[in-house]
């Protein structure tokens, strides 16, 4: 059966598709990030990240005729060598610590001729503030928020007991008209 076969086909025959993934490919290793239709770069992203993959394993290998099998590997899917020994020389290295996910895609505005969905797609760098953080699981979010009611209710209590504070001084604002004292 060929179900769910067709996954990124942007109305192009297969040829002209992995010609057009190939030159969006280099675009990316040599520039960094692109700007192109959101389509596209959907479709771009598990292409150049099978690329980056290839790369990382050269990178990691130590048999010389493994990383020339990995770097062929590349080439029968990006056809240009320049782009390739970018990625296999200076690139694969900022991604050896990263477990994937070595690109983001930001949505833009519609372009103005066609009203086309338009994105910037780039290459993460290694220290990338976002990579790494944790995001809270469902589970700790919602027992937060059953703790929170018996928080209040402590903080509450401590509100009563504690004496009254003493009033802060006033605070002078510059933007305010200046005290009648200050102006002699």
């Amino acid at each position: 059966m060929r179900h769910a076969k067709h996954k990124h086909t942007l109305g192009l025959k297969t040829q002209h598709r992995s010609a057009a993934m190939s030159n969006l490919a280099v675009a990316l290793i040599t520039h960094g990030r692109i700007q192109t239709t959101l389509a596209k770069a959907k479709a771009l992203r598990p292409f150049v990240e099978k690329v980056i993959t290839l790369a990382k394993k050269a990178n990691a290998e130590e048999d010389k005729a493994k990383k020339l099998h990995f770097r062929r590997q590349a080439l029968t899917r990006v056809h240009d060598p320049k782009a390739m020994h970018i990625l296999f020389n200076e690139k694969a290295g900022e991604f050896a610590n990263r477990p994937g996910g070595y690109t983001r895609i930001y949505k833009l505005v519609p372009r103005l001729g066609d009203a086309a969905d338009m994105a910037l797609i780039e290459l993460i760098s290694a220290d990338d503030e976002g990579y790494g953080a944790k995001k809270k699981s469902r589970r700790t979010k919602t027992a937060a928020k059953k703790k929170a009611p018996a928080k209040k209710a402590e903080k509450a209590e401590a509100k009563e007991e504690a004496p009254e504070a003493e009033e802060t001084p006033e605070v002078f604002d510059a933007t305010e008209d200046t005290p009648e004292e200050t102006k002699e």
